[in-house]
């Protein structure tokens, strides 16, 4: 009689463990693309050659990924507005954010960059206000200075060394935040008739083939041809960094719902703050430590305010 529900209970705990698993796994693995890519700068490859490698061997996974998800039972047909949608979105949420964050990490740590783009959840708030007219408590603005605070700590400290290539590359990965953040703010109204992962493939798609062509337009040929390392690096950004996470955070999105998804994502500053000192040899001081608590707690106090809002 008292089987089942141990069973039951059982069960649950090992789909909430294996959903914690998954979210921290994409959390680390999307943080691991700012290590990457400047892992393949130290073979003075350029950031438009390093986005159309990494595109050119991710379109092969989010094509499979569409075609799946596409075939899948209750699809809706795509309309003409759909296709409009999808492809606006990968313009502004996947192609210009890639491009401008790759190009940012030109002059940036990498630890400064995951910092900028987890701010993330503060601009969807922001831009929810200032596009919908969505209320934001006087408990979410302290949250946002309080993330921003920890930005800037840790910009000061980056700018008295770095100077003006400090300024241009935060200026660059804020700029991919944002452009990020329109996305997410203009995907919410797509996603229940379309679906999370045929929107996110195809929109990747649309990003695929507009950075490819930005290297055939921009680029001879000719500097196509680019060491070993940087081929090799570029398929490990593709499928680890872009395409696996994805997929790991869809599943763990179902197990443990999007709320603990997100804060589990915490582990991504975290890891790439850690990556970067073993891996690149970036510095790792007090600046750093208290500009990275301030955001994670900033963002933190954002998401558990907004959820009770």
């Amino acid at each position: 009689m008292t089987a089942a529900p141990d069973g039951g209970a059982a069960a649950q705990r090992r789909r909430r463990q294996t959903g914690l698993l998954l979210a921290a796994g994409g959390a680390v693995a999307f943080s691991g693309k700012a290590i990457i890519v400047k892992l393949a700068y130290r073979h003075g490859v350029d950031a438009v050659t390093l986005l159309m490698y990494r595109m050119l061997f991710a379109l092969p996974l989010f094509a499979a990924m569409a075609w799946w998800a596409s075939r899948r039972e209750g699809t809706a047909p795509l309309r003409r507005r759909d296709w409009l949608g999808i492809a606006w979105l990968g313009l502004t949420g996947y192609y210009a954010a890639s491009f401008l964050d790759f190009w940012g990490l030109q002059y940036i740590s990498a630890s400064l960059e995951r910092l900028i783009l987890y701010l993330n959840p503060t601009l969807v708030l922001l831009l929810g206000w200032l596009l919908h007219g969505r209320r934001v408590t006087a408990r979410q603005m302290a949250a946002m200075a309080l993330s921003y605070a920890g930005v800037l700590v840790v910009f000061g400290h980056e700018v008295s060394l770095d100077g003006r290539a400090t300024l241009v590359g935060s200026l660059l990965v804020l700029a991919s935040a944002i452009s990020y953040a329109l996305y997410l703010v203009h995907s919410g109204q797509m996603v229940g008739r379309i679906g999370a992962l045929r929107l996110v493939s195809l929109a990747t798609l649309v990003a695929c083939a507009l950075c490819i062509g930005q290297f055939v337009l921009l680029r001879p040929l000719a500097a196509a041809w680019v060491p070993a390392p940087v081929l090799g690096l570029s398929m490990l950004n593709a499928v680890l960094c872009t395409a696996a996470p994805v997929v790991m955070v869809m599943l763990a999105i179902e197990r443990i719902g999007a709320g603990l998804t997100a804060q589990t994502g915490m582990l991504g500053p975290l890891s790439t703050l850690a990556l970067g000192v073993l891996l690149l040899g970036e510095p790792f001081n007090a600046w750093i430590v208290v500009g990275t608590v301030l955001v994670l707690a900033g963002v933190l106090w954002v998401s558990r305010t907004g959820a009770g809002s």
